[in-house]
């Protein structure tokens, strides 16, 4: 049945007809409103003064109603925040080593590095300009190794001075040879450096080679019997190419400031200025125009090698290519 509100009585005139009479009646017509009529009546009804189906008092019933559920449910996000940052430590992971997800044996990487071209390395001796891109990433690399922003913790360590409580050790870039800034760390010659870093993991400590292994490459097992028995305290790193066709490109790596991350670099805890070790690798007179694949290796008793393209563990893969054309 329709609504009478929306509906308009209009008159209408009806003739009746009765023999000899003829009487003349009025008779309703209905004709429904407007479209217009009714979607005024939606917004606002002047009979019941109800704004989009409710008064005031509905609207403010129902407003006071939200304003109470929303900020009870702040309340409770909020106290449920505060718990959990009460049961966290900000200077350490709460799960660590085995139990967290990273693990206890630490990935290798390597910089330069471009997302452009991923793992390879190019540039040419003719044109210096693509080399600038390497020295520019390395120059970012190691911006935070040349301008601490407070020395008030960081000490000279040696292997037979450890870092005190709350200190860490400073990575002393003078010492890395021709792998430095002002040599443009070697490219735009024939012989770049790339610098190799461990990863990161809370409190884990390595486990050292002391002596050379059977596996390790001979010049290796050479410098590691050389050192003095407190020097041999190093996560120990070397480089060769991929396949014997790759070694055949290759004149050999230079190391610096060593042949090893020391030691006492480890563990890391996460204090404040901490940096990680490096080792610069020079790759010598790779042969040009021709691609280079090159595996670095770390050294340590608890470090897992897997070589694998896909579950790479324990090394880092690159390639070098030099044009000279």
């Amino acid at each position: 049945m329709e609504n009478l509100d929306a509906i308009e009585v209009l008159p209408e005139v009806e003739e009746v007809r009765v023999p000899n009479i003829v009487c003349v009646r009025t008779v309703a017509s209905v004709r429904p409103s407007t479209k217009w009529k009714k979607t005024k009546r939606c917004i606002y009804n002047r009979e019941t003064k109800a704004i989009f189906g409710r008064t005031c008092a509905d609207w403010g019933r129902l407003g006071l109603f939200y304003l109470v559920f929303n900020a009870l449910l702040a309340a409770v996000f909020a106290i449920g925040i505060k718990v959990l940052l009460s049961t966290m430590d900000t200077n350490a992971p709460k799960w660590k080593l085995e139990e967290s997800l990273i693990g206890t044996n630490p990935g290798l990487g390597f910089r330069p590095f471009s997302l452009e071209d991923g793992a390879l390395i190019q540039y040419s001796l003719q044109n210096t300009s693509t080399a600038e891109k390497w020295v520019k990433l390395l120059d970012t690399f190691l911006e935070p190794y040349e301008n601490y922003t407070d020395r008030d913790n960081i000490q000279n360590c040696t292997f037979k001075i450890r870092p005190k409580r709350n200190h860490v050790c400073m990575v002393d870039l003078k010492k890395f040879g021709p792998c430095q800034a002002q040599y443009k760390y070697g490219y735009g010659s024939s012989s770049p450096c790339i610098f190799i870093k461990l990863n990161r993991i809370f409190k884990w400590v390595p486990r050292f080679y002391k002596e050379g292994k059977s596996d390790m490459p001979r010049d290796l097992r050479f410098n590691i019997k050389k050192l003095s028995l407190k020097k041999r305290k190093q996560i120990w790193i070397s480089c060769r190419g991929e396949d014997p066709i790759d070694n055949e490109n290759l004149q050999g790596f230079q190391y610096y400031p060593s042949r090893g991350l020391p030691g006492y670099f480890y563990p890391y805890l996460n204090v404040k200025n901490y940096l990680s070790p490096l080792v610069a690798v020079r790759v010598m007179k790779p042969r040009q125009n021709v691609l280079i694949n090159i595996e670095c290796r770390a050294w340590a008793r608890n470090i897992y090698y897997k070589r694998s393209k896909q579950d790479r563990q324990g090394s880092v893969h690159f390639e070098i290519l030099i044009r000279n054309n």
